[in-house]
């Protein structure tokens, strides 16, 4: 019954990547990788050892299904950003318990796989086929924003998890 419930709580918070992916125009649906960075966050902590990976292959997959023409893009980068997340958890130790998760290791491990998807995300648009040059001021504003969308979403997840989920059993 626990691999059922995990798997469930994996494809709803996919679901809810991909429902909130269709109704924001493609141009402003980069605003939500912080919504994204929640759930997935969220999804390592209930599902443990791969549940940011699982809810990243199958929330990749429905937004390929949205936008065809970038389907391997989009599984990709945030199949890729649910692997990264799952191993810079385990990396930085964060584990969930019945007494909460240390919001200060959550926040560090978000803002550093934040900062590297964003990395790869924006090199891989702009340097690899070379078809929108690098702007410094571009590759400042990832390097910003990528560490404070991941220190924001880990708040929000240790603060969602230590008040509200914590004494979910599963």
């Amino acid at each position: 019954m626990q691999k059922v419930t995990r798997l469930l709580i994996a494809a709803f918070f996919a679901s809810i990547i991909f429902v909130t992916r269709f109704f924001v125009p493609p141009e402003l649906d980069k605003l939500l990788i912080p919504v994204d960075a929640v759930l997935l966050a969220l999804s390592a902590l209930f599902v443990r050892n791969v549940g940011a990976t699982y809810v990243g292959a199958v929330g990749g997959a429905l937004v390929g299904l949205l936008r065809p023409s970038l389907l391997p893009f989009s599984f990709l980068f945030i199949l890729l950003y649910g692997c990264l997340i799952d191993l810079f958890l385990f990396l930085f130790r964060v584990h969930a318990t019945a007494e909460g998760v240390n919001r200060n290791k959550l926040m560090i491990a978000m803002a550093f796989n934040t900062l590297l998807i964003g990395f790869l995300s924006y090199y891989t648009v702009t340097l690899f086929p070379t078809l929108i040059p690098s702007v410094p001021a571009l590759d400042m504003i990832v390097a910003f924003m990528g560490p404070a969308t991941g220190a924001t979403a880990g708040y929000a997840a240790s603060f969602l998890w230590n008040k509200y989920l914590r004494s979910i059993v599963i």
